[in-house]
């Protein structure tokens, strides 16, 4: 493997890669091949990064013009979703309906390939909202600002568990899809790299808020990581690789973990 440094041409390309295939945002993708998806991948915090701030943009502008911290929480959860047409959500409901159907890996698969959604993924689609907006109405009510953070935090881990997913080593459970497109192609130190520069980050931006929430912070998105890494052990396991929808199962399982630790002590 080369260890040239990208060219601005490249990480341009990875950008676009990132914001073009994570969020809604106008981004057109100009390249779909393996470097460009490393790049995008690698960058995927960024696109989460955008997509908090959107979060907890619209979570502060309601507070502002009076609501109460249940329909800023409600706003706040409803802005990932919107920026990403409801992909992760509907991956986690597809993962949730293949492992729950307890089948063989071809069958599994052609399961979560399915339109339709059952009752592990209604269940899970469910409890997961359901939880991030509970922890994100806490958050608001304690605090305007550990709400809005909260809201980035959740959303930059959990992309940045996309990152890790895409890490060498981690193979794809079919030859077609995104997930295919990006499985293995994030080098091992690259995404520790990348992990490293978030926890930083988020502790940084935790420190605003006190000491406390200065190691609160980056420890919510350990635990959030170590939950999508379970997910992504079990995927593996079950399916053969990862999927598109494995990787939406992740995002939204990083997120939920994030925001809950958030809302403890």
């Amino acid at each position: 493997m080369s260890t040239t440094p990208p060219s601005p041409r490249s990480s341009l390309d990875g950008l676009r890669f990132a914001f073009g295939t994570l969020t809604v945002l106008p981004v057109r993708v100009t390249r779909w091949d393996r470097e460009a998806a490393r790049g995008g991948m690698l960058g995927a915090p960024l696109a989460g990064l955008a997509v908090g701030g959107c979060a907890a943009g619209l979570g502060l502008l309601l507070l502002f013009l009076g609501a109460g911290p249940p329909l800023a929480a409600v706003a706040s959860a409803a802005v990932p979703a919107v920026l990403t047409r409801g992909l992760h959500l509907d991956g986690l409901a597809d993962t949730a309906d293949g492992l729950g159907s307890g089948k063989p890996a071809d069958d599994a698969l052609r399961i979560m390939k399915q339109s339709d959604i059952g009752p592990f993924g209604v269940l899970a689609l469910v409890l997961v909202l359901l939880a991030q907006v509970a922890a994100l109405a806490q958050l608001y009510d304690a605090s305007w600002a550990r709400g809005a953070l909260a809201a980035v935090t959740s959303a930059v881990a959990a992309r940045l568990a996309l990152t890790l997913a895409a890490r060498t080593g981690v193979p794809a459970a079919r030859p077609e899809g995104l997930g295919a497109a990006v499985a293995g192609v994030v080098p091992v130190g690259g995404a520790l790299a990348v992990a490293a520069g978030c926890l930083a980050a988020a502790t940084a931006w935790g420190a605003l808020l006190g000491p406390y929430d200065a190691l609160r912070t980056p420890f919510a998105v350990v635990l959030a990581l170590a939950a999508a890494e379970l997910l992504l052990l079990h995927c593996t396991r079950r399916f053969g690789g990862i999927t598109g929808d494995v990787f939406g199962g992740l995002a939204e399982t990083a997120a939920t973990t994030a925001l809950v630790v958030l809302c403890l002590g």
